[in-house]
């Protein structure tokens, strides 16, 4: 988020919002939705502001499930 916001303020190439969900459904969604609110950086597109919350709590349940299973 960061670094699409660097881009965006030096009008630079940016970063597809493809890839930005691509990263998140990886499992960067708690990192990008932190991102996106630290950086004040595409809280206004819908699909970012409902979507990314969604996905970042369903990444941490797996998360945590799979940390339960190690453990």
């Amino acid at each position: 988020m960061r670094s699409d916001k660097n881009r965006a303020i030096h009008k630079q190439r940016r970063i597809s919002e493809n890839n930005l969900w691509i990263v998140a459904l990886i499992g960067g969604a708690p990192g990008a939705f932190v991102g996106m609110k630290v950086y004040r950086h595409k809280t206004k597109h819908f699909q970012f502001k409902y979507g990314l919350p969604i996905l970042a709590i369903i990444d941490l349940l797996i998360y945590f499930y799979l940390f339960s299973l190690v453990s």
